[in-house]
């Protein structure tokens, strides 16, 4: 059976995602921070789960560590985990708490785990990795210009993170797949009520990446996704 991890898991646009892969009949585990949520998750999908604090950098990589050993290398790796910056945390306006919360949690802990569990599914020659970017992080168009921004640039940083990964492991030729996704402003915990999209039309082309045919040399890889498409970095 196909393994996937989720981080986020627990509810937003990672317990959508999850939704739709244990829909897929992928089995999934489940990471996350709050315990309350995460058990009713967990129940709700019937799926195993683990606890993790992704603000905790050590912590982290042994979670992963010891998930990695109780339940195998995954097929799938979905991050979808992320905070928000102050909506006043300009950059020369925010300070060094602010700064360091944002980017260890939106960028330092998805290095962290890319880097434990991804290696092992380069390793293995089979697995895909989807990581929730934002199109606040892209350098093209309103990107990374104007407020919010340790999560601007965070968000920045991955999309970094994911062009430089796919180059280093040969954009899909030796069996490792990574992308991000732009899920747009969804009604999440962070996006608010008023936001234009469910969390599971967030979700659907993280879904899609995850499930897609896969072919070595022909399936684009290496990418931001928005809506099942190609948007610029």
């Amino acid at each position: 059976m196909t393994l996937a991890f989720v981080t986020g898991g627990s509810r937003g646009l990672g317990l959508a995602t999850a939704r739709g892969l244990v829909s897929a009949g992928i089995k999934t585990v489940l990471f996350a921070r709050d315990t309350e949520q995460l058990r009713a998750a967990a129940a709700e999908l019937n799926s195993p789960f683990e606890y993790v604090e992704l603000s905790n950098i050590e912590q982290t990589r042994k979670v992963f560590q010891d998930a990695v050993a109780k339940y195998g290398v995954p097929d799938i790796l979905m991050l979808a985990h992320g905070v928000m910056s102050d909506r006043m945390a300009k950059t020369l306006k925010t300070n060094d708490q602010e700064w360091h919360r944002v980017m260890t949690i939106n960028l330092d802990s998805v290095f962290t785990i890319v880097n434990e569990v991804g290696a092992k599914m380069a390793e293995n020659r089979n697995g895909r990795v989807i990581i929730y970017s934002a199109c606040l992080g892209r350098m093209s168009g309103p990107g990374t210009a104007g407020g919010l921004a340790p999560y601007r640039i965070s968000k920045a940083g991955v999309n970094a993170l994911v062009r430089n990964l796919a180059h280093e492991t040969g954009h899909g030729m030796r069996g490792f797949w990574v992308d991000a996704i732009c899920p747009n402003h969804s009604r999440t915990d962070m996006g608010g009520p008023e936001a234009p999209r469910s969390a599971e039309e967030g979700a659907e082309t993280a879904i899609w990446l995850a499930t897609r045919e896969l072919i070595p040399g022909q399936t684009q890889t290496g990418l931001l996704w928005e809506d099942h498409e190609i948007v610029e970095w």
